[in-house]
């Protein structure tokens, strides 16, 4: 038995099984007639057996043609799921996209563009994974995330960068603190050295930020406090714990009225914004997407920031 027929055959034999009349067959599949008896010729050879009895007054179906009945509607009615399922997938109707941010970007970036993918595609199921930067790659290399947005190029081969924007640094104040007068004036790193700071430890990019700021200056940075969390960063800052350099996302979770912020500036530090794939793999078109979404949202929320270097 031959199993190669087609979904063309296996459907003129279901119309044939039901009209038994091979002209209104033809019509209901828009073929000919001769074209309608081929068909249903080559399914028999594939199958080895007449699933239809002919004679010039009547068409009936065999024994044959009576088993194959069953099966024949129930795969004709998976392919039309597996069809529609994998419309609804293109279209954007249904799909998940698991996507990975520092949670600088988790909290600012993010929370947006997927309210936007919400709303044009509720059916898509958005899982956001906030995670620093070495844990964002494990997870996009083992396929648990379609795609990082870090502060770091990963320079794996196995995986692919793209830088879509940067942000740049402020140092976060206490409002009453006497260097918090003139918000929008520009702080040197200089100036900010005997200062208490309150950091990320070392092996996040914002400490490595800040390590390589002070390295310019041949000073050494040593802050007074190292905690993990931006929440508590914000807090302590707005108890007059110490001051706080960060990249401008992330201040952005830092907001308050006990809380000013300032660029900082000489040396400018821009931080590198980019998303993180895995090489040679295309995205799905959900996940493409939500990455569609990305440049316009950073653009929003850095302006005006510094140009891309």
């Amino acid at each position: 038995m031959n199993t190669s027929w087609t979904l063309r055959e296996l459907d003129a034999f279901l119309v044939l099984a039901e009209t038994l009349n091979f002209r209104r067959t033809a019509a209901r599949v828009h073929m000919s007639q001769p074209a309608v008896s081929s068909l249903i010729t080559r399914l028999e050879t594939a199958f080895g057996a007449r699933l239809f009895e002919r004679s010039t007054r009547a068409v009936h179906l065999t024994d044959a043609g009576q088993a194959l009945l069953g099966p024949a509607r129930l795969l004709r009615q998976q392919a039309q799921a597996a069809a529609a399922a994998v419309r609804d997938v293109v279209e954007l109707r249904s799909g998940q996209v698991r996507m990975a941010a520092l949670p600088s970007l988790a909290a600012t970036v993010m929370p947006r563009v997927m309210a936007a993918l919400a709303v044009q595609h509720p059916g898509l199921r958005l899982d956001l994974l906030d995670t620093l930067s070495g844990p964002a790659f494990d997870l996009v290399r083992a396929g648990e995330a379609d795609f990082a947005l870090t502060a770091a190029n990963p320079a794996y081969a196995d995986l692919s960068y793209t830088q879509l924007a940067a942000d740049r640094f402020v140092l976060l104040l206490p409002a009453g603190h006497a260097l918090a007068q003139a918000p929008d004036a520009p702080l040197a790193w200089a100036q900010t050295v005997a200062l208490p700071h309150i950091s990320m430890p070392a092996p996040t990019s914002v400490r490595q930020y800040a390590d390589a700021a002070l390295l310019q200056l041949g000073r050494r940075f040593e802050p007074r406090y190292e905690v993990e969390h931006l929440a508590t960063i914000n807090a302590m800052v707005a108890a007059g714990l110490g001051v706080a350099a960060l990249p401008e996302l992330a201040a952005l979770v830092a907001r308050g009225p006990q809380v000013v912020q300032r660029p900082l500036t000489g040396p400018e530090l821009l931080r590198p914004i980019g998303l993180v794939t895995r090489e040679g793999r295309s995205l799905s078109a959900a996940a493409q997407a939500v990455v569609d979404l990305l440049p316009g949202e950073l653009a929003r929320l850095l302006a005006p920031a510094a140009p891309l270097p």
